[in-house]
């Protein structure tokens, strides 16, 4: 029976992920270095799903983290659990890597069009991707946030419907409505047919 008793005390003192959130949110350097030990390949991993570049990956979840430890007290275990809250800050800070790299390879566009002023057929085309690109973005822009999301993740993001579920904390049935409908919004606002 003391072996069972010792086999408890050592279940209950390893603490979960949003214990080690609370003990953050107070400077505990310790309970930040376990987090990352114990949840920084799943945040990576997401992250790598979007990005793809292993060197931008490791950056981004670097700032993951950064960004956890900064806002350790904003974590709120009662609305959801520790790798649900890292999750979400990766997949943002992903999505905003992914619009940076987009928009700084646009602003490369637009000065190597200007510089090397290449033959009008290559800039004609080069311009209509560039405005079907930029009217793709405008179209998601008017979907509503939770079809945006909802389409960012299963087209850019390449998640199933059920992955689209679980990081939105909805059921699968949702997730593929929004999808859906957010796509045939996207259509009209396109002008497809």
């Amino acid at each position: 029976m003391s072996s069972h008793r010792l086999g408890e005390a050592e279940q209950v003192s390893v603490p979960t992920p949003e214990d080690l959130m609370l003990q953050i949110a107070t400077g505990n350097e310790n309970a930040f270095e376990e987090l990352y030990d114990r949840l920084s390949s799943q945040v990576f991993g997401l992250i790598r799903r979007i990005l793809k570049d292993e060197a931008q990956s490791e950056e981004v979840t670097q700032e993951v983290f950064v960004e956890a430890w900064q806002q350790a007290t904003r974590f709120d275990a009662a609305r959801g659990k520790a790798i649900t809250w890292l999750l979400t800050l990766a997949h943002r800070r992903a999505v905003d890597r992914v619009r940076a790299s987009q928009a700084s390879k646009d602003r490369d566009l637009r000065e190597g069009i200007k510089e090397f002023q290449e033959s009008y057929d290559d800039v004609e085309e080069t311009a209509i991707q560039h405005d079907e690109s930029r009217r793709v973005l405008q179209a998601l822009e008017r979907l509503s946030e939770t079809q945006r999301d909802a389409i960012q993740l299963a087209y850019f993001g390449g998640y199933t419907h059920i992955e689209v579920a679980e990081l939105l904390k909805i059921p699968v049935g949702t997730a593929k409505t929004r999808i859906r409908d957010g796509m045939n919004r996207l259509r009209d606002l396109m002008g497809v047919a």
